[in-house]
């Protein structure tokens, strides 16, 4: 037979499920790369740089409720994705990246590319293996991607020497993943939350990652309804479905003082698949926990456990009449003229968005206005930067495209993160994937420009703001973003942004609004 490792790696993926893989490779992933061309129903997406392949992995799961995988290039290539897979991994999203490695029998050279690989992917992958027998290599493709699937999404990283990929294993027999480890919670911590939530405290439940949307989110608002619990969820989320008609659900705000003023009646609060809140950073003189003093904080479901099985299993405890929830009324906001601000952006979209559209937010600073305003827009999915390390934006917009293809995907972003992972535009253009991207242009790392306030430096030199301006010289996102094929045009004012955006609302394919934003944060 001559079906080689690669193959039969590729065949593997298949059987379990997995059928997009974006990459990034180089000469040890050859073989891989011949067999996903020659694998009928996979998907190749290329990325032009190893932070795009891994968020974009991100944005298909969370969409596709499924893993993708990535290829990278050995060490160095897994070290320009991780970022993207900090990202992920505080969204819980499942995702199995193939790692070439140099052919056993050369690991013994000290090659220029040879490095640590395992070493790199510890701290952020939850589940590492290297193939060291190509009879095993869908055996050890099959775990890869049982452990992506358990503990309600981990990252798994299978890394495949050259010569695993090359090699012909004695069968070609393809391995079943086994079924994925979901923790649920227990009847005992059901019955629990159950009795206390008919204590008479001011309750909130606190809803993250998959209790966000579908049926989990219908369930909690079941919930609320009956026990008249607060709903709540974090500043950063994996998803969330909102809109008109959806449950509405309250959101923590981002800075520090402003989430303490919103939780601070919150005398009981019940964790939904996440943690506590805390602050994004440590501030002189202001709280790292946000919760009040004397706060009782009561779990439902744990990060790892599932928690719509949970939330469900509540409404069942409570009785909770089935369709009996609030939902978010539809109000279409007036459009105000003159100078482009975030607002008048943010009104825009409100009124614009399409029923099931998929909007990814990392417009930081400018995109503030957005999310509050776009409550009662048409029902839609939204995206966030989960773990805080920029550069998530564009590739997650593009992975959520790839997933849903028949769905208009808005990305809203930040000039300065953009440029993180600008080669997601040429991705996404050779794609010809069905998004607006609105590039929110003020020529700043704003956010920063707010943080160096907060932090209490007072009085910054020139050379220190400096680091966090793009002023000198400023990007030309037009030339930008037509360089790497995305259509693209700029907006000054508001009339001009609202026909830019609606039309791109109206029509199919890739376009980028250059968005030159005022008085933003």
């Amino acid at each position: 037979m001559s079906t080689n490792g690669s193959k039969i790696l590729m065949n593997t993926l298949l059987e379990n499920g997995v059928e997009v893989c974006f990459g990034n490779p180089g000469t040890s992933e050859m073989h891989l790369v011949d067999a996903i061309s020659k694998a009928d129903n996979i998907k190749a997406v290329l990325g032009l740089f190893e932070g795009v392949v891994t968020g974009a992995a991100d944005g298909y799961a969370r969409m596709a409720e499924k893993p993708a995988a990535t290829l990278l290039h050995l060490g160095p290539g897994l070290a320009n994705g991780l970022s993207n897979i900090h990202n992920a991994k505080r969204a819980r999203t499942p995702m199995v990246n193939l790692i070439g490695q140099h052919a056993l029998d050369h690991l013994q050279y000290e090659a220029p590319l040879k490095s640590d690989i395992e070493g790199l992917a510890r701290p952020l992958c939850h589940h590492i293996q290297t193939t060291t027998d190509v009879n095993c290599i869908s055996r050890d493709t099959a775990e890869s991607i049982a452990a992506a699937n358990s503990n309600a999404g981990q990252i798994a990283s299978l890394i495949i020497p050259a010569d695993m990929a090359w090699s012909v294993p004695s069968s070609d027999t393809v391995v079943k993943s086994p079924a994925p480890d979901h923790p649920k919670a227990s009847s005992e911590v059901i019955d629990n939350v159950a009795t206390a939530l008919g204590n008479g405290k001011k309750t909130a439940l606190l809803l993250d990652n998959k209790a966000l949307y579908g049926e989990a989110l219908r369930n909690a608002g079941r919930i609320a309804k009956a026990t008249g619990a607060q709903l709540i969820c974090p500043t950063f989320f994996s998803r969330t479905e909102r809109g008109a008609g959806t449950v509405p659900v309250g959101r923590i705000p981002y800075f520090a003082e402003m989430a303490t003023e919103f939780l601070k009646d919150i005398e009981q609060l019940i964790l939904v698949g996440g943690t506590a809140p805390v602050s994004f950073f440590a501030y002189p003189g202001k709280p790292s926990w946000l919760l009040s003093d004397g706060t009782d904080v009561v779990t439902l479901s744990s990060e790892i456990e599932d928690s719509p099985a949970a939330l469900q299993a509540l409404a069942q405890a409570l009785e909770c009449s089935d369709g009996d929830y609030e939902q978010q009324a539809a109000n279409q906001l007036e459009i105000p003229t003159g100078e482009l601000t975030p607002e008048g952006v943010a009104a825009c979209l409100n009124v614009y968005i399409p029923e099931n559209a998929i909007v990814m937010d990392e417009g930081a600073t400018s995109a503030l206005p957005a999310y509050p305003m776009t409550q009662a827009a048409a029902k839609h999915d939204w995206l966030t930067l989960t773990g805080g390390s920029i550069g998530q934006g564009l590739p997650a917009a593009m992975g959520a495209a790839v997933a849903c293809p028949d769905r208009k995907v808005i990305c809203l972003e930040g000039d300065g993160s953009a440029m993180y992972t600008v080669q997601a535009l040429w991705s996404i253009a050779n794609q010809n994937q069905d998004m607006c991207v609105v590039m929110y242009v003020n020529h700043s790392y704003r956010i920063l420009n707010v943080e160096m306030q907060r932090v209490g430096v007072e009085d910054p030199s020139p050379a220190a703001a400096e680091m966090l301006e793009l002023e000198n010289p400023q990007l030309d996102w037009k030339k930008l973003a037509e360089g790497m094929g995305v259509p693209t045009t700029v907006a000054k004012t508001i009339e001009e942004f609202e026909q830019q955006f609606k039309e791109a609302m109206q029509t199919k394919g890739p376009r980028l609004i250059a968005a030159m934003v005022s008085k933003a944060i």
